[in-house]
This record gives C-alpha cells, structure tokens and sequence, in this order.
C-alpha cells in the first residue's frame, strides 16, 4: 500500500488508529475531527506521552503532581467528547519537556505494546517541523518504531509548526499534505478542545507566566481543515 493510499485509508475512519501526543491537548487540537470519525467507526486509541505538568512552573496552588493529574482528567473527558471511552487512553505519564530524557528503549517497548494490543495499523506523529523538545522526540522515537516494524503506517500531524511557522505551507508542500474536512464534527472538536481548561486560562490563576492557549490559535485548529501527511 503507497504511502498516500494508506493515509486514505487512517482518514476514511474504517481501520483503527493510534495517536501518540506529546502532551495532553496535542490529540485534541491537530487530531480532534480525525479521533471523532474514528471513534464513530473502526476506533482509535489516544497515547499520552508526557505528564503535562510543565505549563504552570510557577505555580504554588498547582504544583506538578496535582496539575499531571487535572490535565489527565481533561484528556479523558476530552477523549469521551469526541466519542471514545477512558479506556481509549494510555497515559505514560512521563516528565513533560523532558522527554528526551527517558530511554528510548522503554518508550518503544511501551508504544508496541499498546499499539499491538489494539491490533492497529496506523500510527499518527506530531511532524518533526514542530520545534517543541518533546513533539521532535516523540517525532523520533516513532522514526525508530517505524525501523523496527514495517508493517505499520506512519503518519505525521503539524502541531506548532502550523501556528507559528509562517512559511508553513510552502515548507510541507513537498509532504503532499491531505486535508481532513472536520466540518461535520467541528462541534465535538471544539467541546474537546474546550475541555484542556487548565490550558485555556481557566483554572490555574497564581502563574501569571505560565501558558495559556492563544485564541488565534485555538480557532486555528478549531474552524479549519486537519492536515496530515505520510511520515517523511
């Protein structure tokens, strides 16, 4: 199967498919549409990477531990809103920002595991344009999962390098990027997106410098087409 066909195949919504996300929020944002049609037909199972605790680091009334477990609540939810269940979350729960940190080893051993468990064989990526630490990792670790497993199909989904690359479009047109149109599910993305709170602003209140979605942003991802395309 050519890299494209297979790529028509993870957004038709008939075969399963895993999203890994760095951070809680990233599924919901790049992947939102593409879980919500999954959900509706073959499934999909959402891989959490990191914790999420860095976004406040200032924070007294939320420190790490407590912040690692709002933001998996929000997941859930955010997850359940677009149509799957709890149990279409893993959460690894490894140390946000620092991601590269943690062995290889034990990433790859923990990504087969799920993925063959749900017996899925498409796999999506934050793109290696986006320049957040942990997106790059999270790019590279399934660079070595793709070495290591031929037989399944990678596929890469634009996170910050969409925001803020402004030469974006002309720099992955060489990917033959495929649009998602999400409009018959904008709604459910947008009540998921609307469920990461702590990154809204919404719940955290003593780290004036911690982060906070932009709006420009959100509405980014929440009024326009997914874009992904086959792993380079």
């Amino acid at each position: 199967m050519s890299g494209n066909s297979a790529l028509h195949q993870a957004l038709s919504g008939h075969e399963k498919i895993v999203v890994l996300a760095p951070h809680p929020d990233d599924e919901t944002l790049a992947c939102g549409g593409l879980l919500a049609r999954a959900f509706a037909d073959a499934g999909a199972h959402v891989i959490c990477l990191t914790d999420g605790s860095a976004s406040h680091p200032s924070s007294v009334n939320w420190p790490p531990a407590r912040l690692a477990a709002e933001r998996h609540i929000e997941l859930v939810k955010a997850v359940e809103i677009l149509g799957g269940t709890a149990d279409d979350v893993t959460w690894l729960g490894l140390p946000d920002s620092r991601l590269h940190e943690v062995a290889g080893t034990e990433v790859l051993a923990a990504l087969t595991d799920v993925i063959d468990r749900h017996k899925a064989k498409h796999v999506f990526v934050p793109s290696r344009e986006d320049k957040h630490c942990d997106h790059q990792t999270t790019a590279q670790n399934a660079e070595s999962l793709r070495g290591k497993r031929p037989d399944l199909h990678f596929h890469s989904y634009p996170v910050w390098s969409r925001w803020d690359d402004p030469e974006f479009a002309q720099n992955t047109a060489q990917y033959d990027p495929i649009r998602l149109d999400i409009s018959s599910v904008r709604e459910a993305k947008i009540a998921g997106l609307r469920a990461h709170r702590s990154q809204l602003g919404q719940i955290v209140q003593d780290d004036p410098d911690g982060f906070v979605l932009p709006e420009a942003m959100f509405d980014l991802f929440a009024q326009n087409d997914e874009i992904f395309w086959r792993m380079p």
